[in-house]
């Protein structure tokens, strides 16, 4: 994936764009759209039926899903793909983003804001850990597409000023940032922070990281899984860990590889 694949099937897409009826009448439409001629520039090869179900992508490479977001609504898939062919989930974040609110009332749009929020691996952290138990199966490929976007929330939330809460309407993307490939376990050692002490607790890491405990907790998990890291001791109430020799030996081999 790269600048010129995003381009060229932007273009692709947007060439049979037929007007859809509003902003959010097809939950995440552009966006999916766009990344299935990213993925694959054929259209021939586009929902495609398989096993008893329909695919986003399936051609000679095997089965792409583009999950932009409900990971979960995999698992029934995944069950029987896996064991027949390679399947890569590919999953968009946003590298930088634009916020555009939706009056409801009167349909009027505001200016565009940057958001402050930079995207990052750990992003996928919750909807991979729905889907903890295939990340490991050989046949599974992650594909994490960064993108600078521009979103639209609807002004329906509960708060004073209707955004907290609020739902989103669509996302667009307006340009490539970058893609991080897992197509193994050990690629997985990405979710190791540098900094990480030999011994920590999912506080340690959620420092080493700047994430909260939650998303740290469920990294942990992921990578406890994956054999890459394991339980060393206790300390009062709180585990500690350790990586264990199989990420050890890899990482004196490729590198830590934190994004």
């Amino acid at each position: 994936m790269n600048s010129e694949k995003f381009l060229k099937a932007a273009e692709t897409y947007y060439s049979g764009y037929d007007g859809r009826k509003s902003i959010g009448t097809y939950f995440e439409k552009t966006l999916h759209g766009i990344l299935k001629h990213c993925y694959e520039p054929d259209g021939q090869y586009h929902e495609i039926p398989f096993l008893g179900y329909v695919t986003d992508i399936k051609n000679n490479d095997g089965v792409t899903e583009i999950q932009t977001s409900a990971f979960y609504r995999l698992k029934d898939k995944l069950d029987i793909f896996l064991p027949e062919c390679k399947v890569t989930v590919v999953y968009p974040i946003p590298a930088l983003k634009w916020l555009i609110w939706l009056d409801e009332e009167t349909g009027e749009a505001s200016k565009k804001r940057k958001s402050p929020k930079t995207g990052s691996i750990y992003d996928a952290v919750r909807e991979l850990y729905t889907i903890r138990n295939y990340i490991g199966h050989p046949n599974f490929e992650l594909r994490l597409v960064f993108f600078d976007m521009e979103e639209y929330r609807r002004l329906n939330g509960w708060s004073h000023d209707k955004k907290r809460g609020s739902t989103r309407a669509e996302r667009f993307p307006v340009g490539f940032s970058h893609e991080v490939v897992f197509s193994s376990s050990e690629d997985y050692m990405r979710f190791l922070p540098d900094s990480l002490p030999e011994h920590f607790t999912v506080v340690d890491f959620a420092k080493c990281c700047s994430r909260n405990n939650k998303t740290s907790y469920m990294t942990i998990n992921l990578l406890k899984i994956l054999g890459l890291v394991k339980q060393h001791s206790k300390i009062r109430n709180a585990f500690v860990y350790e990586v264990t020799s199989k990420a050890e030996s890899q990482t004196k081999c490729v590198g830590s590889n934190s994004v």
